[in-house]
């Protein structure tokens, strides 16, 4: 291969000054951890941040944040630490980013002047953007779209004033267009330091298609062009900026072949950039020596231009997000923390491509709601008017197909790195922390997601264990113990089974009980295809945004297409059955032909498929009946226009279930009543037991086979746990009450439990006492707490804090005997009590350590008084001791 070297000017990356860290509490600037910062060691923060070894100075920290003047004009506002309103590039620079990223399209407006939304940026709001961020001393990137609006690997439609063009000429208006754009910066004096010449470019650019798959010197010639022209210019009007040439899709495994078809045609460029979302696109491993061996072969730097991740599941403004709880892996936790550990590791992965690794970039960390979804009539309004949702209708002129049916506000929120009022949240600051690190209390960030795929009939097998993650990214692996619900799964259904985890946290396991599937390889996961007919070889089996397990069947072209993909199935038992498939994509109008069908002895029927935008999965189903003949060919069949694409995956064709006639209206009046308990008037055991029966009752509900007997078993279990109820015990107070306060001790059968009143006393704070006030290291302590109002707490040792045991509460009382660390010194500390979720400090006692004892001392850890088992769990807190029922079924089966 030829290799092209050009010598290239460190200088735009390496301008700024070192990031000097400023650690943050939960958004707040803790002033005396500058000096920490200062001094390289890690800060005290809300949230761990891992210290990324060798990061370079010079290394952009950059977002994109092309949405902000839109945002602004429907009166999004953001703030500072302190909460008031700030100049969003103010707070950017404040948090360590040094790098803006701006996008520009053409004309993203129609022909009566409206904005196509997205934040309508054009080459002079472009420009605005990149003066406020200069103004806060950032580094612009400009990021052509050369098209008039979203540009990615689905669409990578010309500018409406180049649709006529062709290849040549469209390099040409290239040249000229990024021309007379950057000349518009340069004369802002707007401090571009980077050019990126199309954005996720895989099929093409500017309304030229090249194919991702297969990349060569000579199919890619045409785009070559185009990026050579873009590259031109940029040299021309900055020359000591540095031109990126952008992609996605990194698990794919092309990027090799993409960078030796720029090769081949000789492109001038400096740095491969490469889009990274975990939901998508692979581990970052993958990432790493895809960008390192574009680096290795062709010299050239490497950056991700793009990265996010989800804070909440919560939908901000009224118009879906991308991401919710269908839609993501779980790779990292949906939080702050979850952001951090994401961006940090993203970072990370591009230091370990080594010297050739530039920068991370976060995309619309800023994105926000223009309103609640209450507001949601509102916000339409505004969407259209500013352009600040991710398309307003008026796109339709130019996009009909994806914007023209699809228009709406953000669906980005739930990634921003402000809450929805504008403030910063703890995740922005990963920029700056990732040079220091960051340390936090030790919390809970994420549990293992149980979830079964089961045929009917299959054992119900739920793990002994689950995994969970701490902030500092330890895992712990506690036994849990389900719920005995599972042994009321009833034929085909989705059933939701709690539990709960030796240390006190409660879990769910999600068993998807499903009918037999007589469709071989339903979800063309399995290497051997050879039972699936492909009419032409546009479709293809591979990883590209499969709706489940690995693979699906995608598709695309750059032209008109058509193509069925069937299975011919013998020896099928005659009978009634349901046909379903489930497709997604962009760019396919309702004037194209999509159709699920089936063909039997008694002829075709069909079902329309549905193509209704990126990840906006549809199920689409048939009922089909299977003659005496057993014979059946299942299939999709597509007619599709040019730049359609889309995935079809698990085409099923399942037993049609009979209707079972029951009445769940007793059973749906006793679920209501147990839902309206107050629970603060009942004693954890006996709410314990409601919630098994309410566990019980849903259960039932879900099953596609659940019989008026167990409706009313159901129904009886419910009824017993509400007449079970156990009031709280009155607190004896202090003084004598006015009134006498009392609860029902035992609740009506008819009607929702709650207390007949209130105690007027405030209860006393959380006590504890140690069994010794003087101790060696490695001596064992045990420590008694009351008056506790949560369900768990953490026993630690400070002063510098270590952690020593998780404990569970029970009727307040929590007891557990710790081990003292063999390396605590001698002096006064305190034993604390702290909440699991928050680190606040609950309860503490002094405890003076002496000089070491001669012996070898015993390692730190726990021996917690409490024993969960499987028909209970028994809590040993002083003299008292209350049990509490626990069923479970880990080996039952589910009935047909």
């Amino acid at each position: 291969m030829t290799t092209h070297k050009r010598p290239r000017p460190r200088s735009p990356l390496a301008r700024r000054g070192t990031i000097v860290a400023i650690a943050a509490g939960v958004g707040l600037i803790a002033p005396a951890a500058l000096s920490a910062a200062t001094d390289g060691g890690p800060v005290e923060a809300g949230i761990v941040v891992q210290k990324v070894e060798g990061l370079p100075d010079d290394f952009a920290a950059g977002v994109d944040v092309s949405s902000v003047l839109s945002l602004e004009a429907s009166g999004v506002t953001f703030r500072d630490d302190d909460g008031q309103v700030a100049d969003l590039f103010d707070v950017l620079a404040d948090h360590g980013v040094t790098h803006v990223r701006i996008r520009v399209w053409n004309d993203p407006w129609d022909s009566e002047g409206n904005g196509y939304g997205g934040g309508t940026v054009d080459v002079p709001r472009a420009v605005q953007i990149g003066e406020r961020a200069t103004a806060a001393g950032l580094q612009v990137l400009v990021d052509f779209h050369y098209s008039d609006f979203w540009a990615d690997p689905a669409k990578q439609k010309a500018p409406k004033a180049w649709a006529s063009l062709d290849a040549a000429q469209t390099a040409a208006a290239v040249g000229t267009f990024t021309t007379d754009a950057l000349t518009q910066f340069k004369d802002a004096g707007v401090d571009v330091t980077m050019v990126q010449v199309g954005n996720e470019t895989n099929n093409g650019v500017a309304g030229i298609a090249c194919p991702s798959a297969g990349a060569t010197t000579a199919n890619w010639a045409p785009c070559a062009a185009v990026y050579q022209a873009g590259s031109a210019a940029a040299r021309d009007v900055f020359p000591d900026a540095l031109v990126a040439v952008h992609f996605t899709n990194p698990e794919n495994g092309r990027y090799p072949s993409y960078a030796a078809a720029l090769d081949g045609n000789h492109v001038d460029y400096d740095v491969f950039a490469s889009s990274y979302y975990p939901y998508w696109h692979g581990t970052l491993a993958n990432l790493t020596s895809s960008l390192k061996t574009v680096a290795d072969s062709y010299d050239k730097l490497v950056m991700v231009a793009e990265t996010s991740w989800n804070y909440t599941f919560d939908d901000g403004d009224g118009w879906q997000n991308t991401i919710t709880t269908s839609t993501t892996n779980n790779r990292y936790a949906a939080s702050v923390q979850g952001q951090a550990d994401e961006l940090s590791d993203v970072i990370r992965a591009v230091v370990d491509v080594g010297p050739a690794g530039i920068g991370a970039f976060w995309w619309e960390p800023a994105w926000l709601p223009v309103g609640p979804p209450s507001a949601l009539d509102a916000n339409k309004l505004l969407w259209e008017h500013d352009g600040s949702g991710w398309a307003a209708s008026y796109a339709g002129e130019f996009d009909p197909v994806d914007a023209g049916q699809w228009f709406g506000g953000s669906s980005w929120d739930n990634q921003a790195l402000f809450d929805v009022e504008g403030n910063p949240l703890g995740s922005l600051r990963t920029f700056q922390y990732v040079r220091t690190g960051a340390t936090a209390p030790r919390v809970v960030t994420q549990v293992e997601t149980v979830a079964l795929d089961l045929r009917a009939g299959e054992p119900v097998d739920l793990p002994d264990s689950v995994a969970v993650t701490y902030n500092d990214r330890s895992v712990e692996h506690p036994t849990v113990y389900w719920s005995g619900a599972v042994s009321w799964i009833r034929g085909p259904g989705t059933y939701v089974i709690p539990g709960r985890t030796t240390t006190g946290i409660d879990v769910t396991a999600t068993v998807d009980v499903r009918a037999e599937n007589v469709v071989v390889n339903p979800g063309f996961e399995d290497p051997d295809t050879s039972m699936w007919a492909f009419s032409t070889a546009v479709p293809t089996i591979g990883t590209d945004t499969p709706f489940s397990g690995a693979k699906g069947v995608a598709f695309w072209s750059g032209s008109a297409y058509s193509f069925e993909v069937t299975q011919h199935i013998e020896d099928v038992p005659p009978g009634a059955y349901v046909l379903s498939a489930t497709t997604q994509g962009t760019n396919s109008p309702s004037s194209d032909a999509r159709e699920l069908f089936a063909t039997t002895s008694s002829g075709e029927v069909s079902a329309p498929l549905e193509i209704a935008g990126y990840k906006e999965w549809r199920t689409a189903t048939v009922p089909v009946q299977v003659g005496d003949d057993g014979v059946v060919t299942v299939g999709a069949r597509f007619a599709l226009s040019a730049g359609a694409w889309g995935t079809l995956d698990e085409v099923r064709l399942v037993p049609a279930q009979p209707t079972v006639s029951v009445d769940t209206s007793a059973l749906e009046a006793v679920l209501a009543d147990a839902a309206s308990v107050d629970r603060a008037a009942w004693t954890p055991e006996s709410l314990a037991e409601l919630d098994e029966a309410v566990a019980v009752a849903h259960v039932v509900q879900a099953g596609s086979q659940a019989t008026q007997q167990d409706v009313d078993d159901a129904t009886a279990v419910v009824q017993v746990a509400l007449n079970g109820l156990v009031a709280v015990p009155e607190p004896t107070p202090s003084t004598s009450p006015s009134s006498s306060p009392s609860a029902s001790a035992t609740p009506s059968a008819s009607a929702s439990p709650t207390a007949t009143a209130s105690p007027s006393a405030t209860p006393a704070p959380p006590t504890v006492t140690a069994s010794r006030t003087s101790a060696h290291p490695g001596d064992t302590v045990t420590i008694t707490a009351t008056g506790l109002t949560v369900t768990e707490v953490e026993v630690g040792v400070a002063s510098t804090y270590q952690k020593l045991a998780t404990v569970p509460v029970v009727n307040g009382t929590a007891t557990a005997t710790v081990t003292l660390p063999a390396n605590l010194p001698a002096g006064v500390h305190h034993v604390q009590l702290r909440n699991v979720t928050t680190g606040e400090v609950l309860a503490q006692v002094e405890i003076t350590v002496t000089a070491a004892s001669s012996g070898t001392l015993a390692a730190t850890g726990a021996q917690i008084e409490g024993i969960l088992a499987l028909a209970g769990v028994l809590v040993l807190a002083g003299t008292a001791a209350v049990a509490v029922r626990r069923r479970r079924l880990s080996g039952g089966a589910v009935t047909h």
